[in-house]
């Protein structure tokens, strides 16, 4: 997404994807269910992924991501119409996981309503277990966030 369209409350995610609401993810209450806020970071999350390498790494050699664990913390509803930015950043890369921030901007409401945090971890399918981030991926994430993110040895 373009940096001049971009709240800045986005603006040091240097990866936001923005996304329509949807008449369905409403629920009985006349506002987006719970869980779709978690589908919202899952959309950046998975567009991260392909950027940085990982999709095409789970092509080839099935190894990819797999998420550990994910926290969200709403702070304002939102409704049907609306146009939602979802940030994404990675602020921590270790052996074989790595931590990332999720935010997500209602533009209708013109603020924030909801973050998160969640853990990956790069996964090799075949044997189940964990797998070292690749340097590639990892060198791609660095560059993508334009710092080392790399845990001290």
């Amino acid at each position: 997404m373009d940096n001049s369209t971009r709240p800045a409350e986005l603006a040091d995610y240097n990866l936001v994807v923005r996304w329509p609401v949807q008449w369905g993810d409403q629920d009985a209450f006349q506002h987006v269910n719970n869980i779709i806020y978690i589908r919202w970071f899952e959309t950046a999350r998975i567009e991260y992924g392909v950027r940085v390498g990982l999709a095409a790494l789970m092509e080839r050699e099935q190894i990819g991501p797999i998420l550990a664990s994910i926290t969200c913390q709403f702070r304002r509803p939102v409704t049907y119409p609306d146009t939602v930015q979802i940030g994404a950043r990675v602020t921590r890369l270790g052996r074989s996981s790595f931590s990332m921030e999720h935010r997500i901007y209602s533009e209708a409401a013109g603020a924030i309503v909801a973050e998160g945090d969640s853990t990956i971890v790069v996964f090799d399918y075949r044997t189940q277990k964990s797998h070292a981030i690749p340097d590639a991926i990892r060198q791609a994430i660095e560059t993508l966030e334009k710092k080392s993110l790399s845990s001290p040895a």
